[in-house]
């Protein structure tokens, strides 16, 4: 039987411009997107990207062609574009964006009437219309027009303000350095964080889809810049985002970088601190620290399987008002449970002035683990036998099978094995108390998982 063709990933559509993704490319998955939603309201919105306008056309005119109404958002963070969906009461929206993915990538995000991705089966049928050729065009008289809806970024940014304490956090007269990437986070962020009454310091804030400051992704590795312009000028707080501002990273004040699920940690504290009891989704790829801080609160955790979509479909079916990831993204269901780096930071902005504490202090308080991160070459064609074999010389240790094996041990430290859904390659995610034991973990489950991979193939 023929394998099924795939288009999307884990998050959308995602290709190298003009090679695989090209205007002709992106004209024909216009054309099934707008036979999915049947002549329906579309809103369409864009990042950053040097070829967004290229593709923006390309896609708006298959979505015409089908008798789609478009709607242009224009220049826009995702979560913005995600928002004005469902406050506009749209059929659905396509974001032409690559997110954290070097500036050579873009790709098309498609949502429903609510702003939530679409799902995978949804997907499917995208994918048949496309691969089959089950196009509906719409005859010449029913072709509609293209519209430019304006002022998104303004509602947007003023339905974040209703979610938290604005007058609290006008107090406090905070100094925030935003590293906004080159990407579209500079259209939102610094007027957000001044509304809130913050001294704002931007850098990368120049729009520009070569990323000329850093590459998209906010890691560690490349927010140097950002920790060192903190403690230069003595900032409160500092934070990274992505390249379409849907995820985001905090430094502190004293210039160490925090990854993702400690201050998705700090925003589940809070949280559960008013709603206790409530549900948390997060993948099984978080830290301990976020099982920790439910366990405390009497929260319910639900692991989910690794992938921003699956949190916010997650969120809707069980009707939960939080979830996070460790790269940086929180859903925060009573505004959208969708990932937002502007709603994380008003966030995070908010616990700062309640607790009337630091940021380092705040982060402090948390449980510390160490976490260690590596892979290992596997062949495609080898993943499926090899975690077999793994899964059956581990299940004397209950391990968790949402995605990949997670093991679980008395003393709280753990590790994730779990094949990559792109790459030919094995990840390994271990915690500790200690950074010895994280190291220890991971060289101890990389020599076995090796040993279970075909010598001639490796």
């Amino acid at each position: 039987m023929e394998k099924p063709r795939r288009l999307f990933g884990t998050n959308g559509i995602r290709k190298i411009v003009n090679r695989e993704l090209t205007p002709e490319f992106a004209a024909k998955i216009g054309e099934a997107i707008g036979s999915f939603f049947r002549q329906g309201n579309i809103l369409i919105g864009y990042d950053g990207r040097k070829s967004n306008i290229m593709l923006v056309n390309a896609v708006t005119s298959g979505l015409l062609s089908t008798g789609c109404k478009v709607y242009d958002g224009g220049m826009a963070p995702t979560p913005c574009i995600q928002y004005a969906v469902g406050n506009h009461k749209m059929d659905g929206g396509v974001m032409v964006t690559a997110s954290h993915n070097p500036p050579e990538y873009n790709g098309i995000k498609v949502m429903w009437n609510d702003g939530v991705e679409i799902t995978s089966r949804q997907e499917r049928e995208i994918e048949d219309l496309f691969f089959k050729e089950r196009i509906r065009l719409a005859s010449w008289e029913c072709i509609k027009q293209r519209f430019s809806l304006l002022g998104l970024l303004d509602e947007y940014r003023e339905s974040i303000k209703r979610h938290i304490n604005v007058a609290e956090i006008r107090k406090r007269h905070y100094h925030i350095v935003v590293d906004a990437g080159n990407g579209v986070a500079s259209l939102v962020i610094p007027y957000l964080a001044r509304d809130l009454g913050c001294k704002v310091t931007t850098i990368n804030g120049d729009i520009d889809g070569t990323f000329p400051g850093r590459m998209p992704e906010p890691r560690p590795e490349n927010l140097g810049s950002l920790a060192a312009t903190i403690t230069a000028i003595g900032a409160d707080i500092g934070v990274a985002f992505d390249g379409d501002a849907d995820r985001s990273i905090f430094v502190d004040d004293e210039g160490k970088v925090q990854w993702g699920d400690r201050s998705f940690a700090l925003i589940e504290e809070d949280f559960l601190m008013m709603n206790q009891g409530e549900t948390i989704v997060t993948p099984v790829s978080s830290s301990q620290v976020v099982k920790d801080i439910a366990e405390k609160y009497e929260g319910r955790l639900v692991w989910t399987k690794v992938g921003s979509i699956i949190v916010s479909h997650t969120m809707k079916r069980l009707k939960a008002k939080l979830g996070g990831e460790e790269n940086g993204g929180v859903f925060y269901g009573p505004h959208q449970p969708v990932r937002d780096g502007a709603m994380s930071t008003a966030l995070i902005l908010s616990i700062m002035a309640k607790a009337d504490e630091t940021l380092s202090e705040l982060f402090e308080a948390l449980p510390r683990y160490y976490l260690v991160k590596d892979k290992v070459v596997c062949p495609t064609e080898q993943k499926i036998n090899v975690f077999k074999t793994l899964n059956e010389e581990v299940n004397h240790l209950n391990p968790e099978r949402i995605d990949g094996v997670k093991l679980w041990f008395p003393d709280n430290s753990s590790i994730l094995i779990r094949p990559s859904g792109t790459e030919p390659i094995y990840r390994f995610y271990a915690e500790a108390k200690t950074k010895e034991k994280a190291v220890k973990l991971v060289k101890e489950y990389k020599e076995k998982l090796q040993h279970l991979i075909s010598p001639r193939e490796k």
